[in-house]
Order: structure tokens, then sequence, then C-alpha cells
């Protein structure tokens, strides 16, 4: 029998928008206009790495002024 489990580098899209506390819905608008990580389309879903979010989650960390503050 085979398992739809992804490697543990990959995540979905339901597993991303968990991790960033938004709907699955939300997630695809942001891909849609160009505001989520990059993920890669296989068959009918997006996989996204675990490099590439957390890095845009650092980068979305970098470019917010207020989290800036509250670090120095």
């Amino acid at each position: 029998m085979a398992t739809t489990t992804a490697a543990p580098d990959l995540m979905t899209t339901k597993e991303v928008a968990a991790l960033i506390r938004r709907s699955p819905g939300a997630l695809r608008q942001m891909r849609h206009r160009g505001l989520a990580p990059k993920g890669v389309k296989v068959g009918r879903d997006v996989l996204y790495t675990r490099a590439a979010v957390m890095a845009w989650l650092e980068a979305l960390e970098q470019a917010d002024p207020l989290a800036q503050r509250a670090a120095a």
C-alpha cells in the first residue's frame, strides 16, 4: 500500500497554512498574488520545501520595521 505522506523536507499547502496560522485558501491567494513562499506544483498539489518556507518567513521578519525595533 502506498502512502501519501510527503518527504520530511516538503510541506503541503495545509501544513504551511497551519504554520503561518492562515487557511489553505488564504495561502493559495497569497501564492497567486506572489506573496507566499515559492512552491512547486505536483499534479494538483503544491509542495513547498521547508527551507524555502523558513527563508520566506525570515525575509518577512527582516523587512518588518517593528520586528527590527523589538530585536534591538
